[in-house]
């Protein structure tokens, strides 16, 4: 028997509605009405729930294939969620340029070294481009952070792109005009990101 039918007989035998068993194990019906349907599986603390609240084993709800493929599942969910975390966060680091001395600035013959909101004597198209592309990879990150538990299939499939498309145009942006500081060190995020979407 297959864990939807389990989880529906157990459902029965104790005579719930599926809306009675979403309240007790704290779940939306649509949730349980997915589970039973063999439309998905829960998490593997919803399934610990799940056994808690019906006094059986793990093992008694999933075959060993279910119990694999729910491992791989919520492992994948955790990589997902931690590369969320880490994109979102590098995303966020940028703020540094407002702050922090990354871009030369020539005064009197000699370059200085100022921050973001200090940078003047440039073309106003390059300051407005700077600005408009610091503050998009900034507002991306907090959009990581703040949906990372958004199921949304577009959302889930291009967030990591988008954040690596905002941070090469920031890359190529500095270094065509320049700012080889600002372009290093946004390259260098460029890499971690890179480098996390090829391992995982």
């Amino acid at each position: 028997m297959e864990f939807n039918e389990k989880l529906q007989e157990l459902r029965k035998n104790k005579g719930l509605t599926q809306e009675e068993l979403a309240e007790a194990l704290y779940v939306s019906r649509t949730a349980i009405s997915k589970w039973e349907s063999g439309r998905g599986y829960p998490s593997l603390e919803s399934l610990k729930e799940i056994a808690k609240y019906f006094s059986v084993t793990i093992d008694e709800l999933l075959s060993s294939d279910e119990i694999m493929s729910i491992a791989q599942e919520d492992n994948k969910q955790k990589e997902n969620h931690f590369r969320s975390l880490v994109f979102g966060l590098l995303d966020i680091c940028v703020l540094m340029f407002f702050f922090l001395p990354f871009f030369g600035q020539k005064a009197n013959g000699v370059v200085q070294e100022v921050s973001l909101l200090s940078l003047n004597g440039i073309a106003t198209y390059l300051s407005v481009a700077y600005n408009i592309v610091v503050i998009a990879i900034i507002t991306f990150g907090i959009a990581t952070l703040a949906f990372q538990n958004c199921k949304k299939a577009f959302w889930l499939k291009n967030k990591d792109k988008i954040s690596l498309i905002l941070n090469a145009t920031a890359v190529l942006l500095f270094i065509i005009s320049s700012q080889p500081y600002a372009g290093a060190f946004l390259f260098v995020f460029l890499i971690i990101k890179a480098m996390m979407l090829v391992k995982w």
